[in-house]
């Protein structure tokens, strides 16, 4: 079925907090979307953020970002007075995340609503009592994890005392009791993450719109999955890991790259029917209609470079669990909905694994028009695939065009039949590309529609400053861009019948 979508963190949403969250402005993005003829809306991965506040860097495969809570919706539970509410500053500029701010303020108000959660007697809720026992298998891990990090001033657990290092029981039953007020306030926090993005996302999907998540194919090597289940991953007995994933030598890094992530006992994983990867498969399922996986390459094969090199030298390409990961994962949770990114791995095997396990990949348009064979050209695209004009990691489009040589401009203009010279015009012309393409979904970030140059832009790989901060202006979203969108996603048939409301 022919579907569109806008690609738009939670994130880059606005409120007046600092940076996007569960608000009233998710539910009027919702309602935008709705109005505009489309399906999906597809974000970034929701995880807590470590060090370069990158949400593909996460401290937790499993859980929610605290940034994300409404802190509105606290107030209206009671959790926040009104004085409370407005008391921190949390950024000046409103089009972009002050994540310095966010770091020293936004977990002072988040304890003073778990404060008043407290004495309210909120602990012994039945709701929140039994969200624990059910997140058990990861929120006791993690809720341990964040309270000894907060206690050890926030080091990476590689560095923390042995005996916490590497799980000795008695140090931990020790850190259970004298941490439980703060093990208490973060699983305090994923329970009201989960609270919040549950009501948002039933909203979304009553008004037919669906959600595409983001699944980081890594962990961070200072997570609490690595520090949890050090089985899962490729360690030493003190539970270090033994290599870490990169790229080997080419003629664009000389010396290879270490990505750094600890790379997945996949043998371990596979005699255990993966059970650590199906419970975080099914997980994602809880939170999201469709999956997105990023690095899909990782699932044939890695690069794997021994801990503790400085170049990629020693590193040796090892194979990943292929099918049988995803024949496991249909035995255990059955059809799955999945979105491959599987850009830059175009391999037979990559074909081969996609054809076999019917997943789409990944289709860019940016990169159509840099050769005239290129295999983004859309009349060579299939239908079982994503396109889409750009992604978190390019530039955005209107920024692209401006990079184009006068052969490539000449060659994409004469493709798309554009003969506008404006550039804005000319970003709406490749979306209009987009939309028109056989593919059967196609999603838009949301910076193109608004024809945003580097401003928008989220990420720019190889980069440690100034990513991840985009935010939306306040109350820019109009009647007429929806419209507009709308009447793209009409003429190329994109907007799908809607179900019936069931009556009452």
């Amino acid at each position: 079925m022919r579907s569109a979508g806008i690609l738009m963190p939670i994130s880059s949403l606005d409120s007046p907090f600092g940076i996007g969250c569960f608000s009233k402005e998710a539910y009027q993005f919702v309602d935008f979307l709705k109005a505009s003829g489309q399906s999906y809306w597809q974000i970034l991965p929701i995880g807590p953020t470590g060090f370069g506040d990158s949400p593909y860097q996460s401290v937790s495969a499993f859980a929610g970002n605290p940034y994300f809570i409404d802190p509105v919706t606290l107030k209206e539970e009671g959790l926040l007075t009104e004085e409370e509410l407005w008391s921190f500053d949390f950024g000046s500029d409103p089009e972009k995340v002050d994540y310095g701010k966010l770091y020293n303020c936004r977990y002072q108000l988040l304890k003073m609503a778990f404060d008043h959660f407290v004495e309210q007697g909120g602990v012994s809720d039945k709701a929140y009592t039994s969200f624990k026992t059910a997140e058990a298998y990861w929120l006791d891990d993690y809720s341990l994890f964040m309270a000894i990090k907060l206690e050890q001033e926030g080091k990476g657990w590689l560095d923390w005392p042995k005996e916490l290092r590497t799980r000795q029981e008695a140090a931990l039953k020790e850190a259970r009791t004298s941490l439980k007020e703060q093990i208490e306030f973060y699983c305090f926090m994923q329970f009201e993450f989960c609270q919040q993005w549950k009501k948002l996302k039933e909203y979304a999907n009553a008004e037919d719109i669906e959600i595409i998540g983001d699944m980081p194919f890594f962990v961070s090597m200072d997570s609490v999955d690595l520090w949890s289940h050090p089985e899962v991953f490729r360690t030493g007995k003190d539970g270090s890991p033994k290599e870490v994933a990169g790229t080997p030598a080419d003629a664009f890094s000389p010396k290879g790259q270490i990505w750094g992530f600890p790379l997945y006992d996949w043998k371990h994983l596979k005699k255990d029917q993966y059970r650590w990867w199906m419970r975080r498969m099914a997980h994602a399922e809880n939170f999201y209609d469709v999956i997105r996986i990023d690095h899909f390459h990782g699932f044939l094969s890695c690069f794997a470079i021994p801990y503790g090199d400085t170049d990629a030298s020693r590193g040796v390409t090892e194979e990943g669990p292929g099918l049988s990961f995803f024949e496991e994962l249909k035995r255990q949770l059955g059809d799955v909905r999945l979105i491959a990114e599987d850009l830059g791995n175009i391999t037979e095997e990559n074909v081969k694994l996609l054809e076999d396990t019917g997943i789409p990949g990944m289709k860019i348009l940016q990169y159509a028009f840099t050769s005239w064979d290129s295999i983004y050209m859309p009349h060579k695209l299939e239908k079982r695939a994503v396109i889409y004009t750009g992604n978190h990691d390019n530039m955005t489009t209107r920024s692209w065009v401006e990079t184009l040589s006068e052969g490539e401009l000449k060659f994409a203009r004469a493709y798309i039949r554009s003969e506008n010279t404006d550039y804005n015009a000319f970003t709406w012309d490749m979306i209009r590309e987009a939309y028109h393409s056989p593919c059967d979904l196609c999603i838009i970030p949301l910076q193109d529609y608004l024809c945003l140059k580097e401003e928008g832009r989220m990420n720019t790989p190889g980069t440690a400053q100034g990513n991840w901060v985009w935010r939306l202006k306040p109350k820019f979203l109009s009647s007429d861009l929806s419209n507009a969108i709308r009447s793209i996603a009409s003429t190329y048939s994109r907007i799908p019948a809607r179900k019936p409301k069931e009556k009452a």
